[in-house]
């Protein structure tokens, strides 16, 4: 366990994550979610977490388990095509994880769901937190268009409104 690490996200307050997603940014990403749904059939869902407490925090859990467990807790496991897309953001650590679910996720691959994380991350480190998403929400949803278009009659199965935890 990194006592850097430790430090990190006790001293990650609340407001600091409220100031970078303010309303207005949410109501933004929630925005692009529900566009880019509209030119494809998959499920996407965005969860911004400040900082581990507790447990996961003395765990010492790594990010990418963090958001296993939001995959499955938020149920995006769970869509008709197996094509339910997590994006999370744990903010303390600066880390962005992709979860996709098997149907997605063996047409597109780890690689790119890396690529896409590591670029959402570059623009973390200058700073440009609301850019960040809204690029890794457009590619994500073109990696959905490309493996499941739209069809008439799709139901959105999961909520479009990001999470904030």
């Amino acid at each position: 366990m990194s006592i850097t690490r430790i430090g990190r996200h006790l001293l990650q307050h609340h407001w600091q994550l409220k100031r970078i997603f303010t309303p207005d940014v949410l109501a933004r990403i929630e925005q692009a979610i529900q566009d880019g749904e509209r030119s494809h059939a998959g499920q996407l869902r965005f969860v911004v977490e400040g900082a581990l407490d507790g447990r996961p925090l003395w765990r010492n859990q790594p990010p990418r388990e963090r958001a296993l467990d939001l995959f499955s807790h938020l149920r995006i496991w769970d869509t008709a095509h197996n094509n339910g897309v997590l994006i999370y953001l744990l903010l303390a650590d600066r880390d962005v994880e992709i979860i996709a679910d098997r149907g997605i996720h063996a047409k597109v691959g780890a690689a790119r769901w890396e690529t896409i994380c590591r670029a959402m991350e570059a623009e973390f480190r200058q700073g440009r937190f609301e850019q960040g998403v809204m690029q890794g929400i457009a590619a994500v949803s073109a990696e959905l268009a490309k493996h499941y278009p739209p069809h008439a009659g799709d139901l959105n199965e999961l909520p479009d409104a990001p999470v904030v935890l």
